[in-house]
């Protein structure tokens, strides 16, 4: 039996790993990094787009390895919850447009534990 005491020293490691790998999510948007797609996508991941577009895993690393035209990217108010071995995340992001204006946009990313690692399995990206 697993004592609370556990569980909740598990849930603070849980959700220490999703900060950091939000964190690096949202970089390796801004940075146009395959490699993190690669290496932190289930095989089965789709992602929603601002344009309405669903991408599974290959056209969603397509997209992130053309040239990246904002600047800035970071993410504001986000939330993590944590349901077991699932967890959601959302939050705000800030950029800068290509013409210098602000861009802001909200997104929800959906993670599983597989295999003790956390791998994004969906995506939801708006943008203003």
């Amino acid at each position: 039996m697993t004592s609370p005491e556990h569980i909740a020293e598990t849930q603070k490691a849980d959700h220490g790993e999703l900060v950091r790998l939000n964190e690096a999510f949202v970089a390796a948007v801004q940075n146009g990094d395959v490699g993190f797609f690669e290496e932190h996508l289930t095989p089965d991941f789709l992602n929603s787009n601002p344009d309405g577009s669903l991408k599974d895993r290959d056209g969603f690393l397509a997209q992130t390895a053309q040239p990246v035209t904002i600047k800035g990217l970071h993410a504001v108010d986000v939330l993590i919850r944590i349901l077991g071995d699932v967890a959601i995340i959302h939050g705000a992001t800030r950029y800068t447009k290509p013409d210098g204006s602000e861009g802001r946009g909200r997104y929800t990313d959906i993670w599983a534990k597989r295999a003790g690692r956390w791998l994004t399995v969906a995506a939801h990206v708006t943008r203003g």
